[in-house]
């Protein structure tokens, strides 16, 4: 397959993050972590293979994950435990949303509402 027809292919597994759905770069682009700009040179990874974002998801869809060591949730601060969720849940939902458009809508509205430029 030539690399124009390929979508992004994840820097843990190596196998193809073929859904925005399950796309841990647009999980930071929608959440404000990474700028439009940096789509392109930042690292893509499924959602499942980083644990760290992962872990904060709270949904019955998202199998339950923790980062392992120091980063693991139970092992932060239960206000910044909360925050994560809170954004990171909330950013999980837009990416479904997303991936469930009929027309695509232009890059500049995917993110959160807080997290769009302001004209």
């Amino acid at each position: 397959m030539a690399r124009c027809e390929q979508g992004y292919l994840c820097d843990v597994c190596g196998d193809e993050v073929e859904s925005i759905s399950n796309s841990d770069l647009y999980l930071r682009f929608v959440t404000g972590e990474i700028a439009a700009g940096d789509l392109l040179a930042a690292p893509e990874r499924h959602l499942l293979c980083n644990p760290f974002n992962a872990q904060f998801i709270e949904s019955e869809q998202v199998p339950k994950v923790y980062a392992e060591g120091d980063f693991d949730r139970r092992q932060l601060d239960s206000d910044y435990v909360q925050q994560q969720s809170q954004l990171l849940t909330r950013g999980w939902h837009r990416l479904q949303e997303l991936a469930a458009l009929e027309a695509p809508l232009p890059l500049a509205e995917y993110p959160l509402p807080e997290f769009r430029k302001q004209g």
